[in-house]
């Protein structure tokens, strides 16, 4: 039951967040927000885009990967909420409207998703055993995403060293794993060797983006520029900590996840690996959350992604609650100071925009790879053709489904297609 109340409460919130322009997730809306709320936008045109721009991800991204892991992605419901809150006209009875529509659609992830699993499970040919290997590439490939956001930003011969750096430690660990090199108290102590990993891959992006540093105090920086916009955001602190408390309270009951990484390890029981894994997706992305929120006066209901590590990490809900708004409070706060922070470090901004696009192309490869191994498990030989034909035809057609969603979409897909072969006689598991 108190699964259930979470997400219509998160679904609500979310929605009335996104309707009064508080807080949108999708980080390519937020700055569009502002159009609208000062006038060179109308709300049908901000409603529009945010559907163009969030609905694909839902059913294509989201959902799929959340019926894989059996842990519900947060896209699913914060893209969703966005789409919501956005097409609908600010106002008090409108945003009241916005609110219940979001809480119905949060009860209706939570109740359909089930549904779907519960559908697959009675169909002739039972594809959800294979469709769960779509999250396995995942994991491991995620480990790249610094060393690609390195090559981008900081030259390929950079993000090389980066990459062999990390895949040493990660040798390093699963030697020292085997060898039980490391005990406490004569208990051996298995580390994660992507963990590490990612680890290291993190120290070199850090270290390269903060030799860049500005000296330049003619122009009006970014600190002062936005001053306004982030008054406006501390003015709903409270508001943005009732978010926090809620979403990390569900990550401790592993009811959702806030990226596909952490919700295969969750998925697989790894709890520390995925609290890692979270932690270290949140503090990459803080540079390019951070400056759109700046820039914008419009936060994220996750903030910068740290109350999924808190909720995973807390012993139990409760305490996950209560450090989750405190830790999105400490975020809101100290938005100035982040602000001066990246002033004075222009490499550490620029690095935000490079490791979204380093992890979107880790992505796009982890889930058309898991998406071709699960269809080929559901039908052998099969799959592997479904899945290439589906790729290059999204491609030749102009990616009409996003790169990401290919493979998950495909394996669903295939695994339809195998239940009408069943029916036909043509195939036989």
């Amino acid at each position: 039951m108190l699964d259930v109340v979470l997400l219509v409460a998160i679904g609500v919130l979310s929605a009335v967040m996104a309707n009064m322009g508080i807080a949108v997730f999708n980080d390519g809306l937020r700055p569009i927000v502002p159009e609208n709320l000062e006038g060179r936008m109308t709300r049908k045109e901000l409603g529009v885009t945010a559907f163009a721009m969030s609905f694909g991800l839902v059913i294509g991204f989201g959902i799929p990967i959340s019926i894989a892991g059996s842990i519900i992605l947060i896209h699913s419901i914060l893209l969703g909420t966005d789409i919501i809150g956005l097409s609908i006209a600010r106002g008090k009875f409108s945003t009241i409207v916005a609110g219940v529509l979001g809480g119905l659609y949060g009860a209706g992830i939570y109740y359909g998703l089930q549904v779907v699993v519960d559908l697959f499970g009675m169909l002739p040919l039972d594809f959800v055993e294979g469709f769960n290997l779509v999250g396995e590439p995942v994991v491991v490939a995620f480990m790249v995403f610094p060393a690609v956001a390195v090559a981008l930003q900081f030259t390929v011969k950079k993000g090389i060293i980066t990459f062999l750096f990390a895949a040493l430690a990660r040798q390093l660990v699963v030697w020292s794993n085997t060898e039980e090199i490391l005990s406490i108290d004569g208990n051996p102590v298995t580390l994660s060797p992507e963990g590490i990993a990612l680890v290291v891959g993190m120290a070199f992006l850090i270290v390269f983006a903060m030799q860049e540093k500005s000296e330049d105090t003619s122009m009006e920086q970014m600190a002062t520029l936005f001053v306004d916009r982030v008054q406006r955001i501390k003015k709903y602190t409270w508001v943005i900590m009732i978010s926090g408390a809620l979403l990390a309270a569900a990550a401790n009951l592993l009811i959702v996840s806030g990226d596909p990484i952490t919700l295969n390890l969750l998925s697989d029981g790894r709890l520390n690996e995925g609290g890692i894994a979270a932690l270290a997706k949140a503090l990459g992305f803080v540079p390019l959350i951070a400056s759109t929120a700046i820039a914008t006066g419009v936060y994220g209901p996750a903030g910068f992604t740290l109350v999924f590590a808190v909720g995973i990490f807390s012993p139990n809900v409760v305490v996950a609650a209560i450090i989750g708004a405190v830790v999105i409070m400490l975020e809101v706060l100290l938005l100035t100071k982040m602000a001066k922070f990246l002033d004075r470090y222009p490499g550490v901004r620029a690095s935000g925009e490079n490791i979204r696009t380093a992890m979107t192309r880790v992505l796009e490869v982890a889930l058309l790879i898991g998406g071709a191994n699960a269809a080929n498990a559901i039908v052998p030989g099969f799959g592997f053709y479904a899945i290439a034909g589906f790729y290059l035809l999204n491609e030749a057609a102009g990616r009409p489904i996003v790169r990401m969603a290919v493979g998950p979409v495909g394996a669903i897909a295939v695994g339809i297609i195998g239940n009408i072969l069943v029916l036909l006689g043509l195939y036989s598991p």
